[in-house]
């Protein structure tokens, strides 16, 4: 393993960060209430990468079993207690446990407990998933189902196959 190629070329560096206070109030709000902050995304990355904080509320459920073929998965419990699935088994995720999948790998997620939980997400390389999950959010917030072709589109434009 080595480094990548340079896509910085400067020589004396420049002042570029982008600082996020913990304030911030959230992107998106889900019907469930799960916030859900867009610390950093494919737009504002450079298509690097994705990273989310999700803040779920008591048994609010989460994503079910799926693969991506286009980019990968990590997960990072925060506080609480999230479900994670690994492809092969459940396991109950405590603050400080890490799942990463890589392209292909089946997951899902959710809180099932009684109290809050929170993790971060991150995506590489930075997949727009913005549009997606502000999408279920829309679709579950005017109480309508979407038709199994419109499931279908849905998913295909967001590299979200359901298993």
């Amino acid at each position: 393993m080595s480094y990548p190629l340079p896509r910085y070329l400067g020589d004396t560096g420049e002042a570029s960060g982008t600082f996020r206070p913990a304030s911030t109030p959230p992107e998106l709000t889900m019907p469930s209430g799960t916030r859900v902050h867009y610390l950093g995304t494919g737009g504002s990355t450079g298509g690097g990468y994705g990273l989310y904080r999700w803040e779920m509320g008591p048994r609010t459920g989460g994503a079910s079993p799926h693969f991506h073929r286009s980019f990968t998965e990590s997960f990072y419990v925060l506080s609480g207690t999230v479900r994670l699935y690994d492809g092969k088994r459940w396991v109950d995720g405590v603050p400080g446990d890490f799942l990463h999948v890589p392209e292909g790998g089946i997951h899902a997620f959710g809180n099932e407990s009684s109290e809050p939980a929170s993790m971060l997400i991150l995506f590489t390389p930075g997949a727009p998933r913005e549009e997606y999950f502000e999408t279920l959010a829309e679709v579950r917030a005017a109480g309508r189902e979407l038709s199994p072709e419109e499931w279908t589109e849905l998913y295909r434009r967001h590299d979200q196959f359901m298993v």
